[in-house]
């Protein structure tokens, strides 16, 4: 499979709106697709693989920080567009930063640590706002 081929059955992947001191991880992608938007890290899930256990490996290969995950914030269905894409289910968590400061890899060329609040400043993947106000109310009960 090529980059701009996508697999022709839906992809599981997991994301993580993970927290410090009040306020939010985001990354910018560096690449297609989304490449100039800031999302959640995260991935697709391997065959076999748990979600925590995907979650935390991709949180680790585009991050390198280690976190603790609270529960699962929701759930975002990314249908393929007109001009191609792939069909993902992304199932999004909220999470606590626990050690490490973060490194990107070279799938993201930003990353912020921003108050839930502001992120509408950003340019962003759809349904970004709403995922992190469902982590953070998970994350101050």
């Amino acid at each position: 499979m090529t980059a701009i081929e996508h697999p022709q059955r839906p992809q599981l992947a997991v994301s993580a709106a993970i927290f410090r001191d009040g306020r939010v991880l985001v990354v910018r992608r560096a690449r297609s697709p989304g490449k100039g938007f800031y999302s959640l890290p995260g991935g697709r899930v391997e065959f076999g693989e748990s979600l925590h256990t995907a979650l935390h490996r991709e949180v680790d290969e585009e991050t390198a920080i280690r976190i603790e995950i609270l529960g699962l914030a929701g759930w975002r269905e990314v249908l393929p567009s007109a001009g191609g894409g792939g069909h993902y289910l992304i199932m999004s968590f909220a999470a606590r930063w626990q050690a490490l400061e973060p490194v990107l890899n070279d799938e993201h060329d930003d990353f912020r640590w921003l108050k839930p609040d502001v992120l509408g400043d950003l340019k962003m993947t759809g349904g970004l706002q709403e995922m992190v106000q469902a982590a953070w109310r998970i994350i101050t009960a």
